[in-house]
């Protein structure tokens, strides 16, 4: 793993844009807070939430949580142009899923509407609706997570959704990502900032 356990860190961990860097720093982070919040993502997380079954508490919406890690394989692949952040969260208010489950249902989902790909609703209608099933049955609240571990099974890739706002206060720089290199904050300003 990348970092050390959240026994130990008492942290997880959520990617920027490094657009939304200062805005970020200046304000905290919001589950709507992203320019490509609805134009991305919100319709694909209501689709989801319509699977949610009686059992899960009716605070864990999809559409309304922000989304972080517990943590990363050391081989883990970035995306260019992006912030890690380590931020302190609210166990209580968190929900632990296992994003391979939404992941194989988010390309169907978005290309069903292209004409070439319109038949991706019949794998919606048949194995997403599975995956989409099994991924509320096997979530579960962070601290069941802690106890459980199942962000340690192989092949649960564990997503924190977190349900409240992050302060500015909870939130530290760790690494901002190019497309040749990850560096951390200090490193960053150390050779970008320090003008010889």
């Amino acid at each position: 793993m990348l970092f050390s356990d959240y026994s130990e860190t008492k942290r997880i961990y959520h990617i920027i844009s490094i657009i939304d860097l200062d805005k970020t720093m200046r304000n905290g982070i919001k589950y709507d807070d992203k320019n490509t919040y609805k134009s991305k993502y919100y319709d694909f997380h209501d689709y989801i939430d319509q699977y949610r079954s009686g059992e899960i508490p009716h605070w864990v919406i999809r559409k309304k949580a922000i989304f972080g890690s517990l943590n990363f394989a050391r081989d883990h692949k970035f995306h260019s142009h992006t912030v890690l952040l380590g931020v302190n969260i609210d166990p209580e208010k968190c929900w632990i899923a296992n994003e391979n489950l939404a992941n194989q249902v988010y390309e169907p989902f978005i290309l069903q509407g292209v004409a070439k790909y319109s038949d991706a609703q019949l794998y919606l209608k048949n194995e997403g609706s599975k995956l989409l099933a099994e991924y509320w049955k096997k979530s579960c609240s962070f601290n069941d997570n802690l106890e459980n571990r199942w962000d340690k099974v192989k092949g649960y890739d564990a997503e924190v959704l977190i349900f409240h706002d992050i302060k500015p206060g909870d939130i530290e720089v760790l690494s901002i990502i190019s497309d040749h290199r990850m560096m951390s904050d200090d490193e960053w300003i150390k050779h970008f900032c320090k003008v010889k």
